[in-house]
């Protein structure tokens, strides 16, 4: 869904890029300066440091062409090259620039985003990473940064929260610089990335912003979009992906997201019709759920829990493990934020160093602690039964991690998203 359109989009206006939401400001208080301690290091380097030379074998090297810039500085014939999908051209063209001038950081960056369009992924970011360097405070190299981590690379958290942070940098500063066409730019990709790190109020503000001044933004309405099925806002997002339904670039994403809205409701046949349609359309994005029957999951499950090292298997003494089809809503919504529809498993209770309580509203003799996995969600979050069966014990050592008093961010440092 992240286009190929949005970056040349933003590479006429001028580019775009984005970050996570700023912090909270400190509360202003008196600040008393003193003396600043000698500072040493905790892990000192050793005293004899002798170079490594490599000893890999020299890769291939594949020599770029001439730039061909028919009397255009060699800048202006990379953008005129990417503009029209020239990468190659691009590229050489912006090296060139770049080694005739190596402090311009429009130079670097454009080199970057040739090398991003080329899948050299490697070399793309250690370029963005150059130009950066040179200029922190460049929009084109903000934007052209953002994008490569939220639209073009594998999304996974530590990408995704870089990409949101170059792209609300780069709103942040478009805005004080009254750079709208820049602003509005970083603001999509504000949102793309705000919901791809579990943060739907700040994709919702930021797609919101756009729709302010753009109010047909598809870009912008699909973020929005996706932000209200997050927040639990079902009603809303219901409607804002009725009207998704012409476009043709995300109609696979409104109808499988209203699929998923059906479903909640009770409603499978309707709901199957829009997951058909979605998979008709894209069928990479949405194969075939691999959907057990409540007795396999069961005891791929039952498996999953007898693996358990001997320590983990006694903390779930006296917890419930169960599978549910769905998560409720009210235990999505028990929280602020709230939970996403699309959770894959959840910890109910305190944690076993905090007194074990009955949660408010829980029925009279329910478990002050317990542990679900969602069959239907998992089922989607995977493409084979093997994926399924390691999924599913990912999903239970990340849910005892939760018992055991581990937070979402100790435990995605782990390797258990």
């Amino acid at each position: 869904m992240r286009s190929l359109f949005l970056l040349l989009t933003l590479l006429v206006q001028g580019c775009t890029c984005r970050s996570p939401a700023l912090a909270p400001a400190a509360d202003a208080g008196e600040c008393v300066c003193a003396p600043q301690p000698e500072v040493t290091a905790s892990h000192p380097l050793p005293k004899n440091i002798v170079r490594q030379e490599p000893t890999a074998a020299t890769p291939h090297v594949h020599p770029l062409a001439l730039c061909d810039g028919r009397g255009q500085l060699p800048l202006d014939a990379a953008r005129e090259a990417f503009d029209a999908r020239a990468y190659e051209k691009a590229l050489s063209c912006a090296a060139q620039a770049a080694a005739l001038a190596p402090g311009d950081v429009l130079a670097h960056t454009e080199r970057a985003n040739a090398l991003a369009q080329l899948l050299r992924n490697d070399e793309a970011v250690l370029a963005y990473a150059r130009a950066l360097a040179i200029d922190p405070d460049s929009l084109d190299a903000l934007a052209g940064a953002a994008h490569f981590y939220i639209v073009l690379m594998p999304s996974s958290r530590e990408l995704d929260e870089l990409g949101s942070t170059y792209a609300e940098r780069g709103f942040e500063l478009a805005t004080s610089q009254r750079d709208e066409p820049f602003a509005l730019s970083f603001a999509r990709l504000s949102a793309m990335g705000f919901n791809d790190t579990g943060q739907p109020q700040d994709a919702l503000d930021r797609a919101d912003w756009v729709l302010q001044r753009e109010k047909d933004d598809a870009e912008a309405l699909y973020e929005r979009a996706v932000a209200l099925f997050e927040l639990c806002r079902f009603s809303d997002a219901k409607t804002a992906f009725n009207r998704l339904l012409v476009d043709p670039e995300r109609a696979a994403w409104a109808h499988h997201h209203l699929a998923l809205l059906l479903e909640r409701e009770g409603k499978e046949k309707e709901a199957d019709v829009h997951f058909g349609k979605a998979r008709a359309l894209d069928l990479e994005a949405f194969p075939a759920p691999v959907l057990l029957s409540k007795e396999e999951f069961q005891a791929e499950l039952d498996k999953a829990i007898s693996s358990l090292p001997d320590d983990m298997r006694k903390d779930l003494k006296g917890v419930p493990v169960a599978m549910e089809d769905l998560p409720a809503v009210l235990d999505l919504t028990s929280g602020d934020p709230p939970l996403s529809p699309n959770i894959l498993g959840l910890f109910r209770g305190t944690p076993l160093s905090e007194p074990c309580e009955l949660e408010p509203g829980a029925k009279p003799g329910s478990p002050c602690r317990s542990i679900a996995l969602y069959r239907k969600n998992l089922a989607r979050a995977v493409k084979t039964r093997d994926e399924l069966v390691e999924q599913i014990s990912v999903t239970l050592l990340h849910e005892v991690g939760h018992l055991r008093g581990e937070d979402d961010s100790e435990l995605a440092a782990r390797g258990l998203e």
